[in-house]
């Protein structure tokens, strides 16, 4: 390992919001097993309360994203991201009170869920706006590859714990392991010693009334719409999220239907995502080195799009030599995710002052959010439509078309992060 590389580890108050989101993310794992089995198998809940309760996960990031970043811009952020981790321990033991008290019905369930959810819409808009303040603007693909790095293993380890505490205890009371994780991840954020002041509201010009709310949120939207750079990458991001969730709905049924294979061969597919979006993590600062940020972020999404377009042709091969094809192609889609969204976040975060962090995290959050259910039910929609394998098709050229933007475009000839912290958009 680097001199570099392992600058990061060393510097305590990162590895203290390291330690706290990574804690949070494994606790967001077991809910994410546990809520909804408390919904199917204890409280009889109907597929259409099931979906609900599913669509409760984003539907805070429509709403409530744009608020929570004002918010965050106007007052310091770690006391912040202490409040949701409290919040979220003690709304969730609702859950095993509830239960063991007999009071635990769907809504309370539903209400839990997103009341959780808005804490954690804040707190990932809070974390993404904390990381500049903590270090510096040149190890930004460090920090978020080590922040990437906490999701990647919470993906990969996080359902299986949950799995596991689920054979020991019932669902309800493996609530209360999720609401431990969130005390740990407020204790270590506790720990950061870093101490910002609130920023002060910005001066009105004279004759004018001071900025509302609605004003402040246009002043952080500024940045998604009027810098070159970071309209870019909000519109190629775009495209591929919507490409991206056109293509889910109808893998599953080209997995299964019209290849035909096993249980066993999924999980295998999905173990690979989830290993290729941890080698992702692991690579993305050396494929920025190597490639430079603007070139690394082509080179991810076009490999990305080439490795999805190749997943059709395992139609074309014996079925016993499908997931040979399918297993890796799956493997490098995830990893070049990863080393995309990494250099995407670290450059878009780069170039937007410290005082507009929260809201233009919170309005890029909502954008490239929202269009999730757009490009599933367009997904679902083609899939019936043209066919499973045309719209996998499809999906995989719009995924290239997303590096296609940034290739024509200024930001691929940026070579590294700028260290310098701006002023102004």
């Amino acid at each position: 390992m680097t001199e570099k590389k392992a600058s990061l580890w060393r510097h305590a108050d990162f590895r203290n919001l390291w330690l706290g989101l990574t804690a949070s993310l494994f606790g967001a794992k077991v809910m994410a097993v546990a809520l909804p089995l408390i919904a199917a198998v204890s409280l009889k809940a109907t597929p259409f309360e099931m979906g609900i309760l599913v669509a409760a996960e984003t539907l805070p990031y429509l709403f409530v994203s744009l608020f929570a970043g004002v918010w965050l811009d106007r007052s310091a952020k770690r006391p912040i991201l202490i409040l949701t981790d409290v919040v979220r321990a003690v709304a969730l033991l609702v859950v095993p009170v509830g239960w063991a008290l007999d009071f635990l019905s769907f809504p309370l369930l539903l209400t839990v869920s997103l009341f959780v959810g808005v804490c954690t819409v804040v707190s990932d808009i809070g974390s993404a706006s904390y990381l500049p303040l903590l270090v510096q603007r040149k190890d930004l693909i460090e920090g978020n590859a080590k922040l990437e790095l906490s999701g990647s293993v919470a993906d990969i380890g996080g359902n299986a714990l949950g799995g596991g505490i689920l054979q020991i205890v019932s669902a309800p009371f493996a609530v209360l392991i999720n609401s431990a994780t969130y005390l740990v991840s407020a204790f270590f954020t506790m720990g950061i010693k870093h101490r910002e002041e609130p920023p002060a509201p910005p001066e009105p010009a004279e004759g004018e009334k001071p900025l509302g709310i609605w004003r402040e949120i246009a002043e952080g939207a500024a940045p998604v719409f009027r810098n070159k750079v970071v309209r870019t990458l909000v519109s190629a991001t775009l495209l591929f999220n919507l490409f991206t969730l056109l293509i889910e709905p109808v893998f599953l049924i080209f997995v299964t239907r019209t290849l035909g294979l096993e249980p066993f061969y999924l999980g295998l597919i999905f173990a690979s995502s989830g290993a290729g979006a941890l080698v992702g993590a692991l690579v993305a600062d050396r494929v920025s080195q190597l490639f430079g940020v603007g070139r690394a972020m082509v080179f991810s999404l076009l490999l990305a799009g080439v490795a999805a377009l190749l997943i059709p042709l395992a139609t074309e091969v014996p079925k016993s030599m499908a997931p040979l094809l399918i297993v890796p192609m799956h493997f490098i889609d995830a990893a070049m995710v990863i080393v995309y969204n990494i250099n995407q976040r670290s450059l878009r975060t780069a170039v937007t002052p410290d005082r507009l962090q929260g809201r233009m995290n919170a309005s890029i959050r909502m954008i490239v959010m929202g269009v999730s259910p757009v490009g599933a039910l367009l997904g679902g929609f083609l899939g019936g439509w043209i066919g499973v394998s045309e719209t996998l098709v499809i999906g995989s050229v719009g995924v290239l078309l997303a590096g296609v933007l940034i290739a024509l475009s200024e930001v691929r000839g940026v070579k590294e992060i700028p260290d310098t912290v701006p002023v102004t958009v």
